[in-house]
């Protein structure tokens, strides 16, 4: 099996046992996985690293059961998302004592005349997505982050496109409402 083998190649050499395969899907997925999971929660890198790794744990486990109805990274996308409202769901069930505190990194004293000029829109962006409900945050990372078409979005989701189009629709209104504070002008 070499580096230019078709994913389904690589999955059916993985059924057979193929580590060197496994590796290779890790390779060519990996950072799709991470950028989804980095997007859904809001920018935070823990959060995100987590659920990567879930998911290629859940990969590994479960590829046997793959039935190759859809591609490869239709399936991993759905279980990504799918782990990150999990992961989601479980940080709110356990809220360290260590959360409940505002975390503030000591800023060098020659950068501190740059902070009130310094504004960080993406950070802002980041924030507000994070906020959002699982079924909009999910699309909007899905359409804007990851550039797929509603089809493609409906598959993962697996749902309706109409449900794709309201969702994203719902989403980009709340996203506006919670934006509506970097309105310029």
């Amino acid at each position: 099996m070499d580096k230019n083998a078709s994913d389904s190649d690589l999955v059916e050499a993985v059924k057979a046992g193929d580590a060197w395969a496994f590796e290779e899907l890790f390779r060519r997925n990996q950072r799709r996985v991470y950028s989804v999971a980095l997007n859904f929660f809001g920018g935070r890198k823990q959060a995100a690293e987590d659920v990567t790794q879930q998911v290629f744990l859940k990969l590994y486990t479960s590829l046997k059961r793959f039935r190759g109805d859809a591609k490869i990274s239709t399936w991993l996308y759905r279980i990504t998302i799918n782990l990150c409202i999990d992961e989601q769901k479980r940080r709110k069930r356990f809220l360290f004592f260590g959360d409940l505190f505002e975390k503030e990194e000591a800023v060098p004293e020659q950068e501190t005349a740059l902070i009130p000029d310094r504004f960080d829109v993406q950070t802002e962006v980041r924030k507000a997505v994070a906020e959002l409900k699982p079924e909009f945050r999910a699309t909007i990372v899905l359409k804007h982050v990851e550039g797929m078409s509603y089809a493609e979005m409906a598959e993962v989701l697996e749902c309706s496109e109409g449900t794709v189009a309201s969702r994203l629709s719902r989403g980009h209104r709340k996203l506006a409402e919670k934006l509506a504070h970097l309105k310029i002008g």
